[in-house]
């Protein structure tokens, strides 16, 4: 074999051993976007429920025109009648009416399915310290949660939580608890 044979043998069968990564694969400093939609369709909550739907929570917003047309046309205190079938429930919520008045009698007022869902789906799939910004287009009012502290109160889960409000040139901040009563049921207790 003659050497520059011999030399373009060696090159070829040191090419031949270097690891080349599948073009399919992202590179190791890129982000794998869309793996978890494709690779695991489930988000798992606080509590470890797994639901259908994220509906932007987790990237830090929620989708409150796809809540409220999920949730439907239930008004105030009467979403948590929803929790006869539990089981097909696709968005947690915040249950009772005790809502509208944390948050003050103008800006609470205006508060629908929509808002109640998010704020729901928010402290069930939100990490701690992960704000989640959503705006009701019909009201105008504009929401920034952000679940500070997880607990145990007896055997139910709980979440401290801050939430700036914003509507028009009014903006209230609401600090406040919420424990997990039932499957996706979120109830504010202060």
């Amino acid at each position: 074999m003659k050497s520059s044979t011999r030399l373009a043998f060696v090159v070829l069968l040191s090419l031949g051993l270097l690891p080349v990564p599948s073009p399919a694969d992202p590179p190791p400093w890129a982000p794998a976007h869309g793996w978890r939609k494709k690779n695991d369709p489930n988000y798992v909550g606080y509590t470890g429920k797994k639901w259908d739907k994220d509906y932007g929570i987790i990237e830090g917003r929620c989708n409150s025109a796809a809540v409220g047309a999920v949730l439907g046309g239930a008004l105030g205190g009467v979403v948590g009648s929803r929790a006869a079938n539990k089981e097909d429930r696709p968005v947690a919520i915040v249950v009772g009416t005790v809502l509208g008045a944390v948050i003050g009698a103008k800006i609470g007022q205006k508060i629908d399915e929509g808002d109640r869902g998010c704020w729901g789906h928010a402290l069930e799939l939100a990490g701690e310290k992960k704000t989640v910004v959503w705006t009701n287009k019909a009201t105008g009012v504009n929401y920034r949660l952000t679940p500070t502290r997880n607990f145990q109160e007896g055997k139910l889960p709980c979440r401290e939580f801050s939430t700036v409000v914003s509507a028009a040139s009014r903006q209230d901040t609401v600090k406040g608890v919420a424990c997990r009563r039932g499957e996706g049921e979120w109830e504010i207790r202060r």
